[in-house]
C-alpha cells in the first residue's frame, strides 16, 4: 500500500500512486485507441479529444458515485465535497460517465459510432486495469477475510484495518471482525500510528492486532479488466476481418459487438467479484434486483441487460445504418 509514493521536491505536494495509474493507464490507452482508429477517422486527433473529455468526466463521475455513497461523511462539510485530492472515488461511476460523454461527442460530431465504441471499448478496459492497480496501491476496494497463500495484509490505519476493527451495520456485520482493546481508541475514534506507544505498533505490525490477511480484490479486478481488454480486441479484429469481406453472418461480428460485449463481460466479472469485496455497502431500494447485494452488484446486472440489448440492436442493424456520417 502506497497512496503517496513521493513528495515533489521544494512543494508540499505528493504523487499519488491512484492518480499516477491512472494517468498511465489513460496514456496508454489513448496510443492504442489512436492506433486502432487510424483508419476509420479522418483528424487522428478526435479520438484524442473525446479519450480527454471521457477522462474529465470519468473523474468527476467517480466523485459524485462516491460522496452519493457515502454522503454522512460530507454532510456537515459540503466543502469537502470537491476535496478530491483528499481521495474518495469509486470507478464504476467514473466508467459510466465517461462512456456517456464518449456517446453524445460521437453523436454531435456525426462520427462513425458502433466503431469508435468499439475502439474504446478496449482502450477503456485497458485503462481500468491499470487504475484498479492504482487502488491496491491507495488500499481501497479491499477483499474480505482469507487464508490464501496470496492474501495480503494492509497496515494499521488502512481502510482495510479500520473496517475490521469497528462495526459495519450498512453489512450487517454489528461487531468488529478484530476486537481492539479501548486504549487503541481515543473518544471512539482509532488512533493515529504515531500515537501508538512502541509496544502497540508491534502488536499492529507483527503481533496479534495486524491487519486480517485479505483477498487483494484491487488485483482481481485489474486481471479481469486485462482480460477483457484481451478479448474485445480479439473480437475487434475478427469484426474487421469481417467488415473488410462484408460477411456479417458470423456472431458478434457487426461494429458495435465488441462495446456491447464489454458490458456483459465487464458486469459479470464485477458482479462476482462484489461477493469477495468487503467495503461497498449492502443496498435496499426499489430499483435493486438483487436483494442483499451491493450497489455495484445492482448496476451490473443492469450493464449486462443493457449490454445483451445493445447486441441484438447491433446484429439487426442493416448495413447502410452501421455508422454516423462524417461531416
Amino acid at each position: 500500500m502506497h497512496p503517496e509514493l513521493f513528495r515533489i521536491p521544494f512543494t508540499s505536494l505528493t504523487v499519488k500512486g491512484y492518480g499516477l495509474m491512472l494517468v498511465i493507464g489513460f496514456l496508454l490507452a489513448a496510443h492504442v485507441i489512436r492506433r486502432l482508429s487510424r483508419n476509420i477517422t479522418p483528424d487522428p486527433q478526435m479520438i484524442i479529444n473525446v479519450s480527454l473529455y471521457s477522462l474529465v468526466a470519468g473523474v468527476i463521475g467517480a466523485r459524485v458515485f462516491y460522496v452519493l455513497h457515502h454522503f454522512d461523511n460530507f454532510a456537515g462539510n459540503l466543502k469537502s465535497v470537491f476535496a478530491i485530492w483528499e481521495g474518495g472515488l469509486e470507478l464504476l461511476g467514473g466508467v459510466l460517465a465517461a462512456i456517456a460523454v464518449i456517446i453524445l461527442y460521437l453523436r454531435y460530431h456525426k462520427l462513425p459510432a458502433r466503431q469508435y465504441l468499439d475502439i474504446l471499448a478496449i482502450g477503456l478496459m485497458l485503462a481500468l486495469s491499470f487504475g484498479r492497480m492504482g487502488c491496491f496501491l491507495n488500499g481501497c476496494c479491499f477483499g474480505k477475510p482469507c487464508d490464501l497463500p496470496w492474501a495480503v495484509r494492509f497496515p494499521y490505519g488502512s481502510f482495510a484495518y479500520t473496517s475490521q476493527v469497528e462495526p459495519n451495520l450498512s453489512r450487517n456485520r454489528p461487531l468488529p471482525q478484530m476486537q481492539l482493546p479501548d486504549d487503541f481508541f481515543n473518544s471512539g475514534i482509532l488512533k493515529s500510528y504515531d500515537q501508538l506507544t512502541p509496544q502497540q505498533k508491534e502488536m499492529v505490525t507483527t503481533g496479534p492486532y495486524r491487519c486480517l490477511a485479505v483477498h487483494p480484490t484491487e488485483l482481481y479486478s485489474s486481471a479481469d479488466a486485462a482480460v477483457i481488454a484481451g478479448l474485445l480486441y480479439l473480437f475487434w479484429r475478427r469484426a474487421q476481418n469481417a467488415q473488410k469481406t462484408e460477411n456479417f453472418l458470423k456472431p458478434l461480428t457487426k461494429p458495435g459487438s465488441a462495446s456491447a460485449l464489454m458490458f456483459i463481460l465487464y458486469g459479470c466479472a464485477r458482479f462476482f467479484e462484489e461477493f469477495l469485496r468487503d467495503d461497498n455497502p449492502l443496498e435496499t431500494g426499489w430499483w435493486i434486483i438483487y436483494k442483499g447485494g451491493t450497489i455495484s452488484q445492482n448496476i451490473s446486472i443492469y450493464m449486462v441487460i443493457f449490454g445483451v440489448v445493445m447486441m441484438l440492436i447491433f446484429q439487426k442493424l442493416p448495413a447502410d445504418k452501421q455508422s454516423f456520417k462524417a461531416r
